[in-house]
């Protein structure tokens, strides 16, 4: 039992995610997962992407890698494709990054774009490519085996090197009976009060694979000129996300065009929408999404690219970068960020699936998550240690009956016996209420209560 109660308070001490390597940004954190993957040139010797796991490659310069999912026909799938370019690399505002989903025809199933745009220089960019299951569709609809398709294309002054490449597979259930196929056209569009309760710390992740958990609130980081910090952020069924970034002042004088580039993306790491218009003179800057609409099934049926991909629940993942050339005008420091997140509206019930959700839903372990700031790896820790917590205080409560059991027992005995003694030879019966064996409580055993 001991071990179980060090566990615990192991766990609740992780502490935030590593601070930066002396002279210069933390490099991008890949999945610790992640399963190495060698793209092809051909469809006919394309390695095979498995549903719930997540594959490292590299992207070579005008290059085009290939890789194979095998669909059924009940479920939405989706691949995600997250570019890193190296640190420093040369990049325009052509250089892009493109995945498709074909069939065995060739045809698109769709295909998404990410592109680095007017910030010129390098940061993780991410999009995805659906099948996404339409009875009104005949095309991509058949189980089978799809292609994915992940291009770079960029100016000639670019940079040559490879871009870091992350790919992920999931896969979401249809629903048991046909709901509604008309995406919502109204929504609230005014901004929520700021967040009460004042700013507090969260260290940023270098990546999705270790970004923090945000609860709503003001959140306070530091950001070096040429970093990328990520973050995470709930969000259930029929809730709407309000998030800004804010750049702190500095000293010092000079003009960035594009200094603070934000995206927002969905759990399967489609782009929901951009910011990077915040030019820095020094003054303290703010980047503001304009208002989305609230989670919806229905969302994917919008022609409306920021509405199609608030299409389910879970985890939105935030990245914020800081343009290289602030550094070169104010300064190489770390500059302040504050984050604003409000999450409005209650959680609505999830659609009716016809089978598990997966990285779809909104967890209570998921909120425990976004409070207490863990990235996905430590949530999962923490939560199986909150099972075998619950586990080993279950086999307390067990023990602790057994033993008020015995010593209720041992009393009836010991009266009956005093009084045999009473009868028998005349010896004098125990006091009633004397000493009897005392009974361990629960903070005795397993220390105190933990409030779960």
């Amino acid at each position: 039992m001991a071990v179980v109660a060090g566990a615990v308070v192991l766990t609740s001490g992780l502490c935030a995610p590593a601070a930066l390597a002396a002279g210069g940004p933390a490099p991008y954190a890949f999945a610790e997962d992640a399963r190495t993957v060698k793209g092809s040139s051909t469809t006919s010797d394309a390695p095979r992407l498995t549903a719930g796991a997540v594959y490292r490659d590299a992207l070579p310069r005008d290059g085009k890698l290939i890789y194979r999912v095998d669909l059924d026909a009940a479920s939405h799938a989706y691949v995600s494709a997250v570019a890193v370019p190296p640190p420093g690399a040369e990049l325009s505002f052509q250089d892009e990054l493109k995945i498709s989903l074909q069939d065995r025809d060739g045809s698109d199933c769709s295909s998404a774009t990410a592109r680095f745009g007017s910030a010129e220089f390098a940061r993780p960019v991410a999009a995805y490519a659906d099948r996404t299951l339409d009875p009104d569709r005949s095309l991509c609809q058949e189980a089978g085996s799809y292609y994915v398709v992940v291009e770079r294309d960029g100016k000639e002054t670019s940079s040559g090197e490879p871009w870091g490449l992350e790919l992920r597979h999931v896969l979401e259930p249809r629903l048991k009976a046909p709901g509604p196929t008309a995406a919502p056209t109204v929504w609230p569009s005014a901004s929520p009060q700021p967040p009460a309760g004042g700013p507090r710390e969260r260290a940023g992740g270098t990546g999705f694979f270790d970004a923090p958990g945000l609860a709503e609130g003001e959140w306070t980081d530091r950001i070096t000129p040429g970093e990328s910090r990520f973050y995470r952020v709930p969000v259930d069924w029929g809730q709407q996300l309000f998030v800004s970034a804010d750049l702190g002042s500095s000293a010092g004088d000079g003009f960035v065009g594009s200094a603070l580039p934000v995206s927002l993306y969905n759990p399967a790491l489609g782009l929901v929408d951009s910011e990077d218009t915040l030019s820095y003179d020094g003054r303290q800057k703010s980047a503001v999404f304009e208002p989305l609409p609230p989670v919806a099934y229905e969302n994917r049926f919008s022609s409306d690219s920021e509405t199609n991909a608030l299409r389910f629940a879970g985890w939105y993942y935030l990245r914020v970068s800081l343009d290289p050339e602030v550094g070169k005008k104010f300064g190489e420091k770390p500059y302040g960020l504050t984050l604003r997140v409000n999450v409005e509206g209650e959680a609505g019930a999830a659609p009716p699936y016809a089978g598990p959700a997966g990285i779809f839903a909104v967890t209570e372990d998921d909120r425990q998550a976004a409070a207490d700031g863990e990235s996905g790896p430590r949530a999962e820790d923490s939560g199986a240690m909150r099972l075998v917590a619950a586990g080993g205080i279950g086999t307390g409560t067990v023990l602790l009956l057994t033993l008020g059991l015995w010593t209720a027992l041992a009393r009836r005995r010991a009266a009956g016996a005093g009084a045999a003694g009473v009868a028998g030879t005349g010896a004098a019966a125990p006091v009633a209420g004397g000493p009897v064996p005392p009974s361990p409580d629960a903070s005795t055993l397993y220390g105190p209560s933990r409030g779960r």
